[in-house]
């Protein structure tokens, strides 16, 4: 009985989280060990639908890279990296495609049908959803890495009104047709101020965005981050993280959220308990 009356009071204390963000749009951005071990996409394919099940809208982007990597490598082609991005030739560009756009998407896609909901892959090539300029940090020329400067969402709303849960490979076109590799943070990002999203959750192997003594902050504002970084103790793949997090914060986005994807149905309880499992970000 004792089992029983945890499992609602569980229940009972999602209750006002789900009252609040029944219809709101959650963009998740997808990737790292969360999609690397069988039990962790498993959980999440769950935890998705469920969301779609109980009235919210949820936005998947997924990243890539250590497939991208693998393919690569298998293909006797060297990954080269700069600030972090990889530097994309016309060659890679069409693994990356292949990759993404192909394979990556539509295992997704293929996890959430088998957990009982109805995915539908995308890339931000779709509908032009995700429009770029050539990215160029430090003057440095990654080929077709692209910041993205538009988004339109008219394919992923479609989707949702369709009874879908969009998955958007990170994809995006210049102004002359282009394919060009983007940041699935970035594309996250950008996709949850586009379309007004609740929040933005980007899944990471970390427990969240950590202090000097390496212990979980589990909330921040803008500019506490701002500190931080300044500071030092926010650094290396933390900082374009948290900036993406503070970019959907400047758009519009109520919250952001940097979430432990290692632990099972971690969405679930960054949402819906009163202390979450990650580093919750706001204004």
């Amino acid at each position: 009985m004792k089992q029983l009356i945890d499992k609602a009071e569980v229940l009972v204390e999602a209750l006002p989280y789900m009252r609040r963000f029944v219809g709101k749009t959650i963009v998740i951005k997808y990737g790292g060990a969360a999609m690397a071990d069988e039990a962790l996409r498993e959980s999440f394919a769950v935890d998705v639908v469920l969301l779609k099940y109980i009235g919210l809208r949820p936005v998947l982007v997924h990243g890539g890279g250590p497939q991208i990597g693998e393919t690569l490598a298998r293909l006797g082609k060297e990954s080269t990296f700069v600030d972090g991005l990889r530097v994309t030739d016309d060659e890679t560009m069409e693994v990356v495609e292949m990759v993404l756009g192909g394979r990556v998407n539509q295992a997704i896609v293929d996890q959430i049908h088998r957990a009982g909901g109805r995915g539908l892959g995308l890339t931000g090539k779709d509908g032009r959803m995700l429009q770029v300029e050539r990215k160029r940090p430090g003057g440095h020329d990654l080929g077709r890495v692209g910041q993205v400067v538009r988004v339109d969402c008219g394919a992923i709303e479609a989707a949702t009104q369709q009874g879908f849960i969009p998955v958007v490979a990170p994809l995006g076109v210049d102004e002359d047709g282009l394919s060009h590799n983007v940041n699935a943070d970035e594309a996250a990002g950008a996709i949850a101020v586009a379309l007004g999203a609740e929040k933005l959750i980007l899944l990471t192997d970390v427990d969240g965005v950590l202090d000097a003594r390496g212990a979980l902050m589990s909330q921040l504002t803008a500019v506490e981050v701002a500190k931080h970084i300044a500071e030092g103790t926010i650094r290396g793949g933390m900082i374009p993280k948290v900036k993406c997090c503070l970019h959907a914060l400047e758009g519009g986005v109520p919250s952001a959220h940097v979430v432990d994807g290692r632990v099972l149905h971690a969405v679930l309880l960054e949402i819906f308990t009163d202390g979450g499992v990650g580093t919750l970000i706001i204004a």
